[in-house]
């Protein structure tokens, strides 16, 4: 069984956590944490092992960069190849329950919770988070270090861009886009194409700038 050393000791590390325990996949060394705090005690019954940086030291384990943000994630993974340590050191993870069929790829890094769907041709990059019950249909396509909060469906023909983010139970419309760094609130429904670097929310989604104009927040 392989080793496995956690990044960052989150939420989201403790649900990765108790994924990989059902799994049998890996075998959890610990967590790498940067808050001192935290090294020396348990979580989850698993060890804060040391820093980030620590990572050195572990010539044959795994990584999992746990960071809840995809632009986190990215700074972290930057940071640990600046250290030497490259694309084939990463783990996947998913559910045991999630099924993958023919013609879908997930890139090294990604972590796919419990009820994540994947129905046809779908590809998720690196470094993606699904959390439980994200619904990815046909020919979606998701660029590195997205992040999916719970709820969060894909209509066919999707496009993510890097490290954008949707929120709880957000719907994307099909044959539609969400821009690199974008932000999708929760319960938004996007039904056009959000712009890079963009905040939409609300039913139909829109950008954070008309709401504010809206209620006067402009003046």
């Amino acid at each position: 069984m392989s080793e496995l050393l956690l990044i960052a000791a989150t939420g989201l590390a403790r649900e990765v956590l108790a994924t990989v325990r059902s799994s049998g996949r890996y075998d959890v060394v610990g967590f790498l944490d940067d808050d001192a705090d935290r090294i020396g005690t348990d979580v989850d019954g698993a060890p804060v092992l040391g820093t980030i940086d620590d990572s050195v030291h572990y010539t044959h384990a795994f990584f999992l960069v746990c960071q809840d943000s995809g632009q986190s994630r990215r700074a972290v993974v930057e940071r640990l190849s600046a250290l030497g340590i490259g694309a084939n050191r990463y783990a996947t993870v998913m559910d045991p329950a999630v099924r993958i069929p023919e013609g879908c790829r997930i890139g090294r890094g990604s972590i796919l919770l419990q009820n994540v769907t994947l129905t046809a041709s779908v590809t998720l990059g690196s470094h993606v988070v699904a959390m439980p019950g994200v619904t990815f249909t046909h020919d979606a396509v998701v660029a590195d270090f997205a992040t999916f909060a719970a709820g969060a469906s894909l209509g066919g023909g999707v496009r993510i861009g890097h490290a954008a983010h949707l929120g709880m139970n957000s719907s994307v419309r099909e044959r539609t886009s969400v821009g690199a760094n974008a932000v999708v609130g929760m319960g938004a429904a996007v039904l056009s194409n959000v712009p890079d670097g963009e905040t939409w929310v609300g039913v139909p989604a829109h950008g954070l700038d008309r709401e504010a104009f809206c209620f006067g927040g402009g003046q």
